[in-house]
C-alpha cells in the first residue's frame, strides 16, 4: 500500500447499513474494516458467554457483508491501542472511524486511552452520533427535538465497494472457549445478525405488535408481544434511525384507518416510539455522569445498604430459589431466553433492593450478565432507579405475590419455569407455604417475608430522604438528567404537561 489506510473500527455498530463512519471513511481512501476482540473486556463482570455468542453470530454476518464489498473485516484480538499502533507503523493510519459508544466504564477508560494515542500520533478520530446520546451535553433542553431531528435525517446507504487492501488479514472468529468464557447455557437465546434483526422488527411492525401497549406487562404475553429488537440495538444490527423511521412508515400507514385493530396498532405503536426516545435517554444519563455505574446517584444513600451482599439471599435470587415463585420463574426464564420484558426486570431488581436489601451493584451485575440486550447506559439508570438510589424518582416496591397474581393469575408463566411447584392447586400457586402439604414440595420456603422487609426497606430510604441537603442535591440532579419534553410519551395516549421526574419511574422500556 503506497496510501495510508483509514480503519473503520466496528464495535458494538455490526452492520454495514447506517453506518456513516464506513462510508465516509471510503469516500477517503482505502478502508481497513477491523472487529478488536478484546480480552479484557470479556474479562469483566458484566459480560458474559451469551453476549458473545450473539455478538460472534453478528460478527459472522458482517464479515460477509464487507466481503462482499470487497474488503473483508480483520479480526484481531488483543489491545486497541496496541493494534492501533501497529498498523500505523507498518502501513500508516489517515484516520480512525468509529461511532461513539456509550458503554460500560472499561470501554470508557479504553476510549480514552485511544484518543490519547491518536493524538500523539496526529491521527483524527471521526465518532458520528448512532444514537440520540449528544456527547458533552450541556443541558437537557430541546433534546428530545434533537432526538427527534437525528432519527429523521436520511438513512445512510453502504457503500457501492471498497478497495480490497493486499495483506493476509487475520478473519478467525474466537469462540467462547477460546475467549475463556465460563459456561453459560442459554437454550432460547435470539440469533445475532442483520437478518435477524430486520425479520424481528419487521414481524413487530407487522404481526405481533398489534397489541403491544396491552400485553407487555406480562411475561405471559411479552416474549411475543413485544418487538425484542433491543440486543439488535445494543449490538448494532439494525440502527435505532431505521427502527424510528420502519415505525413512522408504518404509522403513517395505517393512519387513515379507523377499525378497531388499527386503533389497537396507533396506539401501540406510538407507545413503542415513546420507548424508542427513553431507550436514548437513559444512555444519556450514563454519557453526562458514568460514575453511576459504580456509585450511588443520590450520595445521600451512600452506606445505606451493606458494601457486600449477602451471600446466601444472593445466591438464592440468582438461583431463582428465592420461594416466592413468580420471581423464580422471571429469573429462570432470563436464564434460558437472556431477555425479560421491563417490568419483569424491574421487579427482580426491586425484590432484591427492598426484600433482600443487596448492594445494586451486586444484583446488577448479574442481571447484566443475563441479559444479551445489555446497554450499560439503560441497565445502569434503571439498576439505581428501582433500588431508590436517584433520589428524584418515585420508591417502586414490588410487591413479589401480588406481582404474580396480577400477571399470571392462572400460574402458566410459574408453571413453565419452576416444575417444582406442579402439584400445587392454583389457589396457591404463588403463595405455595401456605398450601396444607406444602412439606412434600421440593421448593424452598420464602427467604424473608416480603411484606416486613420492605417496610423496613422503605422505612429506612425515607429517613434518608427527609436528611438535609437531600432536597437540594435531589433538585440538581433533575436538573441535569430529568425530562424535559412531554413528546416521549409514557403511554399510547397523548400528554397535555411535559413528564414530571416522579413520572419516570412508572415507565416501561419494553423494547
Amino acid at each position: 500500500m503506497t496510501r495510508p489506510l483509514n480503519i473503520v473500527w466496528f464495535k458494538r455498530d455490526l452492520r454495514v447499513a447506517d453506518h456513516r463512519p464506513l462510508v465516509e471513511a471510503a469516500q477517503r481512501g482505502p478502508v481497513l474494516p477491523i472487529y478488536i476482540v478484546e480480552r479484557a473486556l470479556w474479562g469483566q463482570p458484566d459480560v458474559s458467554a451469551r453476549q458473545w455468542a450473539f455478538a460472534a453470530e453478528s460478527v459472522g454476518e458482517l464479515q460477509r457483508a464487507l466481503a462482499a464489498l470487497g474488503q473483508p473485516l480483520c479480526i484481531v484480538v488483543g489491545d486497541a491501542v496496541a493494534i492501533f499502533r501497529d498498523i500505523h507503523k507498518r502501513y500508516g493510519v489517515a484516520g480512525l472511524w468509529s461511532h461513539e459508544e456509550t458503554g460500560n466504564g472499561w470501554t470508557y477508560a479504553r476510549d480514552l486511552a485511544v484518543a490519547e494515542w491518536a493524538t500523539e500520533n496526529g491521527v483524527p478520530w471521526h465518532e458520528p452520533r448512532q444514537f440520540g446520546v449528544i456527547r458533552r451535553l450541556r443541558s437537557r433542553n430541546g433534546w428530545a427535538g434533537a432526538w427527534d431531528r437525528a432519527m429523521a435525517e436520511p438513512i445512510t446507504a453502504p457503500p457501492k465497494a471498497l478497495q480490497p487492501i493486499p495483506g493476509d488479514w487475520p478473519t478467525h472468529i474466537p469462540t467462547v472457549s477460546d475467549l475463556g468464557l465460563a459456561s453459560d447455557p442459554c437454550p432460547y437465546r435470539q440469533p445475532g445478525g442483520r437478518v435477524a434483526a430486520l425479520t424481528t422488527l419487521d414481524s413487530f411492525l407487522g404481526e405481533r405488535g398489534r397489541d403491544y401497549r396491552f400485553q407487555m406487562s406480562s411475561p405471559v404475553t411479552a416474549f411475543d408481544a413485544c418487538s425484542r429488537v433491543s440486543p439488535h440495538l445494543t449490538w448494532g444490527t439494525v440502527s435505532m434511525r431505521e427502527v424510528a423511521q420502519a415505525t413512522a412508515k408504518r404509522m403513517q400507514a395505517i393512519s387513515h384507518l379507523n377499525d378497531r385493530a388499527s386503533r389497537n396498532w396507533r396506539a401501540s405503536l406510538n407507545s413503542f416510539k415513546g420507548r424508542q426516545h427513553w431507550h436514548c435517554h437513559f444512555m444519556q444519563k450514563l454519557e453526562d455522569e458514568p460514575r453511576l455505574e459504580f456509585e450511588n446517584l443520590h450520595r445521600s444513600y451512600d452506606g445505606m445498604r451493606p458494601e457486600i451482599a449477602d451471600p446466601q439471599r444472593l445466591r438464592a435470587w440468582c438461583a431463582g430459589e428465592t420461594g416466592f415463585p413468580f420471581v423464580d420463574a422471571c429469573m429462570r426464564a432470563l436464564h434460558q431466553h437472556g431477555w425479560l420484558n421491563f417490568r419483569m426486570r424491574a421487579m427482580l431488581m426491586s425484590f432484591a433492593s427492598y426484600q433482600l436489601w443487596l448492594p445494586w451493584r451486586a444484583s446488577g451485575l448479574h442481571l447484566a450478565r443475563q441479559f444479551v440486550d445489555y446497554e450499560p447506559g439503560i441497565h445502569w439508570s434503571q439498576v439505581q432507579m428501582q433500588s431508590g438510589t436517584t433520589g428524584i424518582n418515585t420508591m417502586r416496591v414490588y410487591n413479589p405475590v401480588k406481582q404474580g397474581i396480577d400477571q399470571d393469575p392462572a400460574g402458566a408463566f410459574v408453571r413453565a419455569y419452576v416444575p417444582e411447584l406442579d402439584a400445587v392447586p392454583d389457589a396457591f400457586i404463588h403463595e405455595p407455604w401456605r398450601w396444607p402439604s406444602a412439606d412434600s414440595m421440593r421448593y424452598p420456603q420464602p427467604i424473608v417475608n416480603h411484606a416486613e422487609a420492605a417496610k423496613a426497606a422503605r422505612d429506612g430510604l425515607y429517613a434518608r430522604r427527609r436528611g438535609s441537603g437531600h432536597q437540594e442535591a435531589a433538585r440538581q440532579i433533575a436538573a441535569k438528567h430529568g425530562s424535559r419534553k412531554a413528546g416521549i410519551p409514557m403511554t399510547g395516549r397523548k400528554t397535555k404537561a411535559p413528564p414530571t421526574v416522579r413520572d419516570v419511574s412508572q415507565l416501561i422500556l419494553d423494547l
